[in-house]
């Protein structure tokens, strides 16, 4: 089977996560950059790293790098690329990409020459005047920096966030990719107790049940590369079915809280989608009532950074309705109040669980001074495009047990 160079983009922060989700999947020669890990694998990599990444926003399938200061060396590069090998004659290759410090910054211009040149090849390759753009559909996207182009295929269609498993339609404010992230960089396990005191429509519990239950997050969704003529099929057949042998059935101790009724009823018809039902449970209560009848656990969440966002949002069925969302931003003074109280509030449930650790994700600036205590760590990363801190208060570490004659350490 011939390698393929792929390319999974991340969100800034999260390049070294997505690298060791890569490695768990056996492609550990890969190479980390700014939002991306690039890697060569076999052509099934495409498919299982598409199912399997958590943390990662698409998977590109890399055609050609080349630098490019003109116009012409543009057109030239990308028109001697083997486009044929992937674009049949009724394909759809629509372009988009970005430009950053490079002598060709008109996106609109690039755009152009690079769809221009890939037909110009097309033609050449099929003797055909005029291609209809009715068939599968292959993105293709570019990136521009510092003179160098890579152009690719966005295999994922969708971006990777979109597990399936969401009744909005709309993009929510608090992905799960970073959910997941969120999750990965706790250090919890499956073995261990993990609350959301601020869990809204319940992103994080169900990304934590579905690690729990090993479930490839994108087992429930298709992929725009899964209709591609010269991929086969059979690669899909068999990373799909690996994916549902791996699912395990484990008993999980994964809950959520919040005061939002209706963020919550969603949070449940969520779970029921994610396949998870039974294994996250959902409350109402408010921050600072949160206590556990587990020692040990980790509490990870996103509270509000400011005025809870709320607006009209699509559903599935097409309908438009108002909702409150995960995320929240600071807007203006007046709300600051109640947003601190919040964060005293998970003050209080770390007081009331002084052997758990909290890690949540934030806007607010020197958030710690309403916990309590000084954070143990801080990590930069980007809500969509909010600054924000990832701050981990960490509890005692639990005492080792013994189970079934061999000394095992929790944690």
């Amino acid at each position: 089977m011939c390698p393929v160079k792929l390319i999974a983009t991340a969100a800034f922060g999260l390049e070294s996560l997505v690298a060791r989700e890569l490695s768990d999947l056996g492609y550990g020669e890969n190479s980390v950059e700014n939002g991306r890990v690039s890697f060569a694998a076999p052509e099934e990599a495409l498919c299982r790293s598409n199912l399997w990444l958590r943390c990662a926003d698409r998977v590109l399938l890399v055609m050609g790098e080349f630098v490019a200061r003109s116009f012409e060396e543009l057109f030239q590069g990308v028109r001697a690329l083997p486009w044929e090998a992937w674009l049949g004659r009724d394909a759809r290759f629509p372009v988009t990409g970005s430009s950053v410090k490079s002598q060709l910054h008109s996106v609109p211009d690039c755009q152009a020459i690079i769809k221009k040149a890939v037909v110009e090849r097309l033609k050449s390759v099929y003797h055909e005047s005029w291609f209809p753009e009715e068939g599968p559909l292959f993105p293709i996207r570019f990136f521009l920096l510092k003179d160098k182009v890579t152009v690719c295929f966005d295999t994922s269609g969708q971006g990777l966030h979109k597990r399936g498993y969401r009744a909005l339609a709309g993009e929510a404010p608090l992905k799960e990719t970073l959910a997941a992230a969120m999750i990965r960089l706790s250090r919890w396990r499956e073995d261990r107790a993990l609350i959301d005191p601020c869990c809204g429509t319940g992103t994080i519990p169900i990304e934590a049940a579905l690690m729990a239950l090993n479930r490839a997050p994108g087992l429930g969704r298709d992929f725009v590369a899964e209709a591609w003529p010269a991929l086969r099929t059979d690669l899909w057949v068999r990373a799909r079915e690996e994916a549902r042998d791996l699912v395990r059935n484990v008993k999980c101790s994964i809950y959520g809280s919040d005061i939002d009724d209706a963020a919550l009823g969603l949070a449940r018809r969520h779970a029921r989608e994610a396949g998870v039902e039974g294994k996250v449970f959902f409350q109402r209560l408010a921050a600072g009532e949160t206590r556990s009848r587990f020692s040990y656990g980790h509490l990870i969440t996103n509270p509000p950074y400011g005025r809870r966002l709320a607006g009209n949002v699509q559903c599935a069925n097409g309908q438009m309705k108002e909702i409150a969302c995960d995320v929240q931003v600071v807007k203006n003074g007046a709300d600051m109040g109640e947003v601190t109280e919040v964060y005293r509030e998970l003050g209080m449930a770390l007081e009331a669980l002084p052997t758990w650790s909290l890690h949540f994700l934030t806007a607010l600036v020197r958030p710690e001074q309403f916990i309590g205590r000084r954070w143990d760590k801080s990590r930069k990363l980007y809500n969509g495009r909010i600054e924000c801190h990832y701050y981990q208060f960490f509890g005692p570490k639990p005492p080792p047990r013994r189970v079934e004659g061999i000394h095992e350490i929790l944690e």
